[in-house]
Parts: C-alpha cells; structure tokens; sequence
C-alpha cells in the first residue's frame, strides 16, 4: 500500500503578485493537502513554505516537477526537502508548548542587539517560531540624524522556561546596550487590552509638578530635601507629600494656570493616546500629584478618568492643604480595580505605566505593568520596562505595528 508523502516546499526570489497563487493553484490540480505555510518578505524578497502533504493515490514526482517548472517560468528558486513520519510528529507535539512575545526596543537596532538577544534564547532551549519587524522603514538619512528614531523586532517563542531569570538577564542586557527588552506570555488577553492607566508626573508629562511649584513659591530646596528624606525610608509618601503641599501655602491661583501651559508632554504620549482612544481603549491618569493638572491633561489629551490629589483653594491662594483621601500606591492599585469593575474589564486586560516606587502596587496588579522611563529599584521589579523610546512605545507591547497607525 503506497504512503502519503509530507514534502517542505520553499520558493525564494524577487517579490511580485501571483507567486503564491500559481504555486498552491498547481498543488490544487493534485489534490495536494496544505500542512503548514508560511511567508516572509524582506526588501523585496520572498520567502515562501509550504509544508504539503501529496496524497497516496498519486506519485509526488509530476507534481514537484510542476511546481519546478512554475517557479523557474517566474525566476523564483524552489527547493524539496521530504519530511519523515517521525520528523512531522515531533513537530505536531511542540504546538502544546508555552509561547511567549520578546519585544525588543532601541532608536536604531544593530547586529549585536540581535545576537545577544537571540543567544539568550538559545541558552533557554526556547525555539523562535517567527520575527518580525513591528517600526516602520526608516531612510538611511533620517535613521542617522534622527534623534526620536524608533526601531522594534517582536520575536514569537516556544518552549518552557523560567521567566524570572530570563527577564533578570533580559534586564541586563538591556542596561548594557542601552535597549529594552520586554517579555510577555502570549495569551488572548496579551491581544484583547481594553484599558490604559498612566502615571501623570515624569510619565506623562516630563515635569515633577509639586517641584514646578515649588520654585514658584520660593521653596524648591525645601520640597527637594522632604523628597531626599521620603526616598531614604525616613518618612512615608503620606507624610512626605503632607509637608511638600504645606510649604506651597500662599501661592496664587494663578501660577497654577501657567505652570500647567508649560508642562512638557512626553514625547509619543499624544500618539499614544490618541491611537489607544481610536481602538476603543479607556484611558485613565492615576496620580499621587494634584488633579487640577491631571484635569489639564484631561482635557488637552482626552483621557477618561481622572483621579489625582485635590490641591485646597480658598479666595484665590493655596491653603497647603489637599482633600480627600491621599492618592498614594495603595490607592492608585485600588483605583485600577475601581475603574475596571465599573467599565466590565478583567484586570487582565488592564495596563499600568509609571516611573516611581509609588506606582509599583498598580503596576503589579495589572495585566500587563510597564515601568516608564524608570528609577531601577521600579525597573527591577516591574514586569516590563521602557526606557529608550517614548510613551508610544507602549504600542509595540501591544503588537501594533507602525504601518497600523491609526493616529490623526
């Protein structure tokens, strides 16, 4: 009794129209059955595979041939490589194996950013199914000049391992080269984000506002020194924060106005947001800094949600009290949940970005916790981190690629 042969097809060459049809169109005329298939097009150039399975009640031979003569008729190679038995089921059995996204970041990406990656992956016996190039074509000319350039490769990974040493040496290394290095499960929920939570100050904006106002009110080296205590452990954020409003007592109304006009946006952050509102995603500022400025940014970028400390104004001056409850670490977690119970959201399909140790309890309880532009105690225990590229970068964690940008 004659046995189905299992054959790899490969055809490379220049990229044109039709390839793809004409080769599966003769495959077509032989009853052949598709396995697995694949294609690849870098600068122009094709690479196809198919994995066929040629049916027993015909002879492989005429139909390769076919297949041959195609390929040469459009100047493409084609190659053969017969799969055994064995061989095909030792592949069908890996598909059970965890997979896991690499994303890896920089301005410009360079051969040793590549080898390094990948050797640390081969160490962890994980085998890299595909790579893909998720920032957009760069002209040599900018690419050289240009100092927002962006540039990710997003490397799809089987294999079982463990994560928290992978991302300790990931860690490493993106220190070493200046890069970053993101790894996540890929799971539905990686692909089905529905909401954004952003840290406001040196995260959304590149500014510390209660230091802003500080050098308004003659107090920047008081504040500094109540900050220096706090992050020494000698006093808590509660207390800390206490002291820092109340040494802004007596400032007018009307420099908040104008330190919110010149607050620096975080490069991508527009962009950022304006393509996770087009894509249907809630949005939210959760911050430990005051909501007159968050209600600001609000309105400029239009965010969803708004929870911030409430800064007391009274006939026109700043009292150097807030109200309400303290936005602090705690809260901020709290909040997250909060706004994701009220839209329907799994916490699972919740994102966090922030820079302090104050944002580590939200960071940690989302689905997916990135430590923006980062202290390295908040880098160390967060479970992704952008340091290189802006806010946008966000996106490639998220598998959008440049050419899907639905912004403006």
């Amino acid at each position: 009794m004659s046995v189905k042969e299992v054959v790899l097809i490969k055809v490379n060459g220049e990229d044109k129209p039709g390839v793809t049809a004409k080769i599966t169109s003769i495959l077509a005329k032989y009853n052949v059955s598709i396995l697995d298939i694949g294609q690849a097009e870098i600068h122009d150039n094709l690479s196809l595979g198919i994995l066929a399975e040629i049916p027993s009640s015909i002879e492989s031979a005429p139909a390769l041939k076919d297949v041959l003569f195609c390929g040469y008729e459009m100047g493409m190679a084609v190659s053969f490589t017969p799969v055994s038995t064995e061989n095909y089921n030792h592949w069908v059995s890996a598909q059970g194996k965890p997979r896991h996204i690499i994303t890896l970041l920089a301005r410009k990406l360079t051969a040793e950013h590549l080898s390094r990656v990948t050797r640390i992956v081969a160490d962890y016996e994980l085998n890299i199914d595909n790579i893909s190039r998720l920032s957009g074509r760069v002209a040599l000319e900018d690419e050289a000049s240009n100092e927002f350039s962006k540039a990710c490769v997003e490397f799809s990974v089987r294999g079982t391992v463990d994560q928290g040493a992978l991302r300790a040496e990931f860690l490493t290394v993106s220190s070493e080269l200046g890069v970053d290095i993101a790894m996540q499960q890929d799971s539905p929920f990686r692909r089905n984000r529905r909401l954004v939570a952003f840290d406001m100050d040196s995260t959304l904006i590149e500014a510390e506002v209660i230091d802003e106002l500080a050098k308004e009110a003659g107090v920047g080296d008081e504040v500094i020194a109540i900050t220096e205590s706090a992050m020494r452990g000698e006093i808590d954020f509660n207390e800390s924060f206490i002291r820092r409003v109340a040494l802004l007592k007596g400032l007018d109304e009307s420099v908040l106005e104008a330190v919110a006009q010149r607050l620096p946006i975080t490069e991508g952050a527009e962009r950022l947001v304006s393509t996770l509102k087009k894509l249907g995603y809630k949005t939210a500022i959760l911050s430990g800094g005051f909501q007159y400025f968050g209600r600001f940014l609000q309105k400029k970028l239009g965010i969803d949600y708004v929870h911030a400390n409430e800064l007391e104004i009274v006939d026109g001056k700043v009292t150097g009290n807030v109200t309400g409850t303290i936005v602090n670490g705690e809260r901020k977690a709290f909040l997250l949940q909060e706004i994701a119970d009220s839209e329907s959201i799994s916490l699972q399909q919740t994102i966090a970005v922030g820079d302090g140790a104050n944002d580590l309890p939200m960071l940690s309880k989302a689905g997916l916790g990135i430590a923006f532009r980062a202290k390295p105690l908040v880098r160390e225990n967060a479970e992704q981190a952008i340091s290189t590229l802006g806010l946008d970068g966000v996106l490639y964690l998220l598998g959008i690629r440049d050419r899907d940008d639905v912004h403006g």
